[in-house]
C-alpha cells in the first residue's frame, strides 16, 4: 500500500495544499509552526478518522473556516482507493471510501494500517494508565475486529454501570439484580479482552525487546510488563470484592479498564531512571514493534509516520534507526524534521528513493 496523493483543505493551519508522494520516503522540512506535523496528522486522519494530537474534531478546523476536508488517493495491490474525511461545524464527521459513506468509523480501522512515532508519544511514559491501554488497544484493534467490538461494548456497559451506581447513591437505594445484569456483560466482554491482551503481549514483548536492543546497540536491558487485576481473579470475583467500594465512590473500581503496562529499564521505572535518549529509544522501539506486529497479522504493510524523531538522539541511535528503515520490510515512510541537511543526510543513507518537501 502507498499513498499517492494527499489533498488538505482548512485542516489546522493548512488552508489548501496538495502533495504527490514518492513510493518509499517522503520528508517535510521547515521551521517549527509551518505545519509539518499537521500534514502527518492529516495522513493519520485518513486511517483512523480522528487526529492523533487533538481528538476534539471541531478544533481541527482552520480558525478562518467552517469545515475541513482531507482526501487521499492510495494504491493497494495496484488497486486505486480513495478516502475522504470531512467535517463541517455543527454537523457529523463524514468518512467515505470510494464515495461510499461509512456507517461506523470502527469498520474503517485497520483497513489502511498506519504507525506514528512522535514526541507526543512521551505521554505513554509520563501520563496515567489510560494512555498505555489506548496504545495496546490501538495495536490490537487494527487487526482484530472482534476485539474492537468487544472493547466498544465493554466501555458502553461500564458507562451504564457507573451511571447506575450514581443513581443508587443519589436515591439511597440498591438493586442487586439490576447491577448483576451489567456485571454479567462486563464479565463476558472483559474476559475476552483480557485473554486477547495477554496473548498479544506474549507475542509483542519479544519483538519490542529485539527492537530496543538494535536501537541501543545492545547497551542496556529493558522490560515491558502487563499489569492486570485479572491475573489473580475473574471479573465476577473482582466486581463482588469491590462492590462496597464501588457504591461509596460511585464508579467501577476494578476490571480490565484498570489494566496497565510497566515500562522499565533494568529493574527500575524508565520514567524516573531513564535519560531522555533512553526514553525516546524505548518509545521508538515500542512503535517499531507495533509496526512489525501489525505487518505480521495483515496482508498490507503499514505506512510509517516519523515526526521529529531524530531530535535528542545521538548519532549512533539515529544510524541504528536508519538501518532498521533500510530493511525492505518497510513500505512508505513520512518524516518531519527542522534540519533540512540532517534529513537529506539521513535519507541518503537509506539508499531508498526519496522526496523532500520544504514547507
Amino acid at each position: 500500500m502507498y499513498l499517492q496523493k494527499l489533498s488538505i483543505v482548512n485542516f489546522k493551519n493548512i488552508t489548501s495544499q496538495t502533495f504527490d508522494f514518492q513510493k518509499k520516503i517522503n520528508c517535510f522540512v521547515g521551521n517549527n509552526g509551518v505545519g509539518k506535523t499537521n500534514v502527518l496528522d492529516a495522513i493519520y486522519y485518513l486511517s483512523f478518522a480522528k487526529s492523533y494530537f487533538n481528538t476534539v474534531a471541531v478544533q481541527n478546523i482552520n480558525h478562518n473556516a467552517s469545515f475541513f476536508m482531507i482526501e487521499g488517493d492510495y494504491l493497494i495491490d495496484e488497486r486505486p482507493e480513495k478516502i475522504v474525511c470531512s467535517l463541517k461545524k455543527g454537523q457529523k464527521k463524514v468518512l467515505k471510501r470510494n464515495d461510499k459513506i461509512y456507517e461506523k468509523f470502527s469498520e474503517h480501522v485497520g483497513q489502511f494500517p498506519l504507525v506514528i512515532i512522535s514526541p507526543a508519544d512521551r505521554d505513554l511514559v509520563t501520563e496515567g494508565s489510560e494512555t498505555r491501554r489506548k496504545f495496546i488497544d490501538g495495536v490490537i484493534s487494527q487487526q482484530n475486529k472482534q476485539y474492537l467490538n468487544d472493547l466498544i461494548s465493554y466501555n458502553k456497559v461500564l458507562t451504564q454501570r457507573n451511571a447506575l451506581l450514581k443513581y443508587f447513591a443519589a436515591n439511597r437505594t440498591f438493586d442487586a439484580l439490576n447491577l448483576g445484569v451489567y456485571d454479567e456483560q462486563l464479565s463476558e466482554y472483559g474476559t475476552r479482552i483480557y485473554e486477547v491482551r495477554k496473548q498479544f503481549l506474549e507475542a509483542f514483548i519479544p519483538i519490542f525487546n529485539q527492537k530496543y536492543q538494535i536501537i541501543s546497540g545492545d547497551s542496556e536491558r529493558v522490560n515491558l510488563l502487563y499489569k492486570s487485576h485479572l491475573h489473580d481473579f475473574e471479573i465476577k470475583q473482582l466486581l463482588k470484592k469491590s462492590l462496597e467500594k464501588d457504591k461509596i465512590l460511585q464508579f467501577t473500581t476494578a476490571g480490565i479498564h484498570k489494566d496497565d503496562l510497566s515500562f522499565d529499564i533494568g529493574e527500575y521505572p524508565i520514567k524516573k531512571f531513564g535519560s531522555q535518549g533512553q526514553q525516546k529509544s524505548y518509545l521508538i522501539a515500542l512503535k517499531l514493534a507495533q509496526f512489525e506486529f501489525i505487518k505480521q497479522k495483515s496482508t498490507i504493510t503499514p505506512i510509517v509516520l516519523l515526526d521529529d524523531i531524530f531530535d535528542k538522539l545521538d548519532e549512533n541511535r539515529v544510524s541504528q534507526i536508519v538501518d532498521l528503515v533500510n530493511n525492505d520490510e518497510f513500505g512508505q515512510i513520512f518524516i518531519t524534521d527542522t534540519h533540512p541537511e540532517r534529513t537529506e543526510n539521513i535519507v541518503k543513507m537509506s539508499n531508498k528513493p526519496y522526496q523532500i518537501f520544504k514547507l
